[in-house]
């Protein structure tokens, strides 16, 4: 950590940090965790498990460095600056993450199933193979992989979860004018609210991963449409998940004062952060649940 304020006209270079090399061995061993344990090694899943606590804790650290820069008064406009782009573009990577994922259920419904079931080119495909198999969705392929499975209603959970994202966007836009007019028992309030409300969705899609598993026999192996909808709300989960402890760390700096009504950039990133979530959840639904 630095020890003098720099000049708001120079670039700030942090001191030499030890939490690069130590986040790098976190992930080599979380990766080959990962490796291990899909390979049916005894000792990769407490080895993967291992790597995350590991990542966790230094990315913990790492932060918690950062912040202490920031509160310190280290920072000037240009790493401010920075920061904003970094963010920028973390969730440019994020829609890339997800664009990957939506178009491979686009490919899978308008042209992989079709083409199977014998349109087009597929004819002879459709009479070698799988004869008599036609396309329809939701689907478990042409080999039935997985049985005969249900479905998730779009207006039962799905929709009261979506209710409860969008109202979560809601109480945080509110949260964010009550933290640029000076008023931390508002901020406090909306911030909490808006994190009960993600940890609510996470219960309830919890909920629906049970139902699914146990009474509709709805699995990650129900073919094609049960490979799809694990992946995309699962992985849509996790970042519920992440957006979610990311508004308590804000909760908690929000509550020892970190922030003032100029100099916010934590919270507005995690806001950020949040709102691209909603919009993911908004196209889940309608795509996956809806259509």
């Amino acid at each position: 950590m630095a020890n003098t304020t720099p000049d708001a006209s120079v670039y700030y270079v942090p001191a030499k940090s030890r939490w690069p090399f130590f986040g790098s061995i976190a992930m080599f061993v979380l990766m080959i965790g990962v490796a291990s344990w899909l390979n049916g090694l005894s000792w990769g899943q407490p080895t993967f498990y291992a790597g995350i606590a590991l990542l966790i804790l230094v990315l913990f650290l790492w932060f918690s460095d950062v912040v202490r820069e920031s509160q310190a008064g280290h920072y000037n406009r240009q790493v401010d600056g920075s920061f904003r782009m970094g963010m920028v573009w973390f969730i440019f990577s994020e829609v890339m993450f997800f664009a990957a994922f939506f178009g491979a259920l686009f490919y899978t419904r308008s042209l992989s199933l079709p083409w199977l079931s014998g349109a087009g080119d597929g004819v002879m495909t459709n009479e070698l193979l799988w004869q008599g198999y036609s396309a329809g969705w939701p689907s478990n392929g042409p080999a039935a992989l997985g049985g005969e499975f249900g479905t998730i209603p779009a207006w039962g959970l799905p929709l009261f979860n979506t209710l409860l994202l969008l109202a979560s966007g809601v109480t945080l836009t509110i949260a964010h004018h009550a933290l640029k007019a000076a008023r931390r028992g508002q901020l406090l309030f909306w911030l909490g609210a808006t994190i009960v409300l993600g940890s609510v969705f996470l219960f309830f899609q919890a909920e629906e991963y049970v139902h699914a598993y146990r009474d509709l026999n709805l699995t990650m192996g129900s073919g094609i449409y049960g490979s799809t909808f694990f992946m995309l709300t699962g992985f849509h989960g996790a970042h519920v998940l992440l957006g979610t402890i990311m508004l308590i760390v804000m909760w908690l700096r929000a509550a020892r004062g970190h922030f003032t009504a100029d100099n916010h950039f934590g919270f507005e990133a995690a806001a950020w952060y949040w709102h691209f979530v909603d919009v993911v959840w908004l196209m889940l639904f309608l795509f996956v649940y809806v259509l």
